[in-house]
């Protein structure tokens, strides 16, 4: 008998330093058990330093991509990064929508570790109006989340406050990250809107400058357990677990002269 394997796609934009983007994700999607594809949305020519250089695909490159593997492979679950127009937004909201794809995790990437700005200004209100109504989970950071709300955040009864109004935009759930807060854990709060529910992660925080990348990998860990079949809950618990052992593990080393990467493959080789 043949077997299958779980699919995971991810529409991203390629990271020539190989720690955040799809090279990330691909890692992730391998690491955790899963056949990863790939949707390039932007080339990058960047480093643990700096971006220096963003080289937009056309939206219809873009959606060319997304047939290709939509009608031969098709997908478990769909992680979406870096997605930089109102243009590029449009064409994979309509896409997902017509392939009727059901688990979507949506990183709502806007800067690079480096400071770098990845989303254009008019690109956020086709994100809010678009993409997130068609998303199983979304992760985005206090940051992000203060854009997309248009107000800032602070502590987590805020947090709480923040996840409801995310929500009413049409989610199904939201993680937001909390690493930005500082202090000793970095906590996280899931709120699933179907129950109104919240709960609260937290893990050590882990004193290293190899953080590059550690939001395109938490969500496409989410998204692999979600294509392996795990239940929203169990995927995010899963994928944070995941993500605080690859930021462990990854401290030991030196790569570059920035911020590096975690260690995808801790499991593996260390």
């Amino acid at each position: 008998m043949s077997r299958t394997y779980r699919r995971a796609l991810t529409i991203a934009g390629s990271d020539s330093g190989g720690g955040a983007g799809i090279q990330a994700d691909l890692k992730t999607f391998s690491a955790l058990g899963c056949y990863g594809m790939s949707v390039v949305t932007a080339l990058t020519a960047q480093n643990t330093v700096a971006v220096t250089g963003i080289h937009p695909i056309p939206p219809e490159f873009i959606a060319q991509q997304i047939d290709a593997v939509m009608e031969d492979i098709g997908v478990d679950a769909v992680k979406i990064g870096m997605l930089h127009s109102s243009e590029v937004i449009a064409t994979v909201a309509e896409r997902l929508a017509r392939y009727r794809v059901d688990r979507i995790v949506v990183d709502p990437v806007m800067v690079a570790k480096s400071g770098a700005k990845l989303l254009q200004d008019e690109a956020v209100a086709a994100l809010r109006a678009e993409l997130l109504p068609l998303a199983t989970v979304i992760t985005p950071n206090l940051p992000e989340a203060a854009v997309l709300l248009g107000r800032s955040i602070s502590g987590l009864v805020e947090m709480q406050e923040a996840c409801r109004a995310l929500a009413d935009l049409g989610p199904q759930a939201v993680l937001l990250k909390g690493g930005h807060l500082g202090g000793k854990e970095s906590p996280d709060v899931l709120y699933i809107r179907a129950e109104q529910s919240f709960r609260v992660l937290t893990a050590p925080r882990i004193e290293t400058a190899n953080t590059h990348g550690t939001g395109c990998t938490l969500s496409s860990a989410i998204a692999a357990y979600l294509a392996r079949g795990y239940g929203l809950r169990r995927a995010v618990e899963g994928a944070k677990a995941y993500m605080t052992a690859a930021l462990r593990a990854g401290a030991a080393y030196r790569l570059g002269q920035g911020h590096g990467p975690v260690h995808h493959f801790h499991r593996y080789w260390g």
